[in-house]
């Protein structure tokens, strides 16, 4: 049992049906932009989720959060939602779960369930928010010039590389869709009658279906194997078109986990080196991109062909 500390007791007691009643709390490890803590009420228990500071230049908003989570919860793909107050989220613990590491993704019926998952997730209704996968590094880069921070040059080669691929998406557009776009591993939980859960939902919005297959597999490790066993769960087949936009947004996930560790450069104030968190994305990207075969990539994305699923 730990104290709470003042404002958190402020916040709690403003949950409704939550003032006065006796309770306990601890911190919970793990992730790097917000402060996350297990409440227990009795023999319930909650997860409560406190905004860090400057995570709106990281492009969150706690209300299109909030929004996405209850869009979650109502489709059985996240847990319930039990109140939003100042930003925080209050959402209920998933008892006897764990996070799932990229390695435990891969597994056959793990993974058919996390293609299962993604696809009610994009079948659901539209939400608010919006993750233009295009124009969120753009916008990563003036707010970190903004405040100072240097956007490196392989940036504008990045970038390069992201008209190209807009380019490829445009010849035949595919609708957005209701988006998680931070799929690690961790945000995958596992309950012990193998039930798949997907957590944190801070980054949501309507983006391309294909950023989060990508988002996926770059982040997961998938081989070439993996990757199709991906887009079999989620589509059913495998086709040239879908399998080069999956590869295509692995390069511009990517891109975003770069220009995310330069933004916060310069608004964290976390002991972490993201400028060697934004390097090693941008090498990635970049080598990636410079492979044999880009072209056919590019060419076969802009067919378009066996989107329809």
């Amino acid at each position: 049992m730990h104290d709470e500390p003042d404002d958190l007791t402020a916040l709690l007691d403003r949950v409704p049906g939550w003032a006065g009643e006796r309770r306990s709390v601890r911190p919970l490890v793990g992730g790097i932009t917000n402060r996350n803590w297990l409440v227990s009420l009795g023999d319930e228990r909650f997860v409560v989720r406190c905004p860090g500071e400057g995570t709106e230049l990281l492009g969150i908003d706690r209300a299109d959060e909030w929004e996405a989570a209850t869009r979650a919860a109502s489709l059985g793909v996240g847990p319930e939602v039990v109140a939003f107050v100042d930003g925080s989220l209050v959402t209920r613990y998933v008892d006897d779960a764990r996070p799932l590491s990229p390695e435990a993704l891969h597994a056959n019926g793990t993974l058919a369930s996390a293609a299962d998952l993604l696809r009610r997730t994009h079948d659901g209704p539209p939400i608010a928010a919006v993750f233009d996968w295009y124009a969120v590094p753009v916008d990563y880069a003036g707010k970190a010039r903004a405040r100072g921070a240097r956007v490196p040059d392989a940036f504008d080669q990045a970038m390069a590389r992201a008209e190209e691929v807009h380019r490829a998406f445009a010849a035949a557009p595919d609708p957005p869709v209701p988006a998680h776009n931070d799929l690690l591993g961790g945000n995958f939980l596992l309950g012990r009658d193998q039930r798949l859960w997907l957590i944190d939902w801070e980054y949501a919005g309507m983006n391309d279906r294909f950023f989060d297959l990508g988002n996926f597999a770059v982040n997961n490790g998938l081989d070439d194997a993996g990757e199709e066993a991906l887009l079999e769960g989620y589509f059913g087949d495998v086709t040239n078109g879908r399998l080069a936009r999956l590869r295509l947004m692995k390069v511009m996930s990517d891109l975003r986990e770069a220009m995310w560790g330069v933004v916060q450069q310069a608004v964290s104030t976390l002991d972490v080196d993201f400028e060697a968190y934004a390097n090693e994305h941008f090498d990635r990207l970049l080598g990636n991109a410079e492979r044999r075969g880009w072209s056919r990539l590019l060419a076969d994305a802009a067919t378009g062909c066996g989107l329809d699923g």
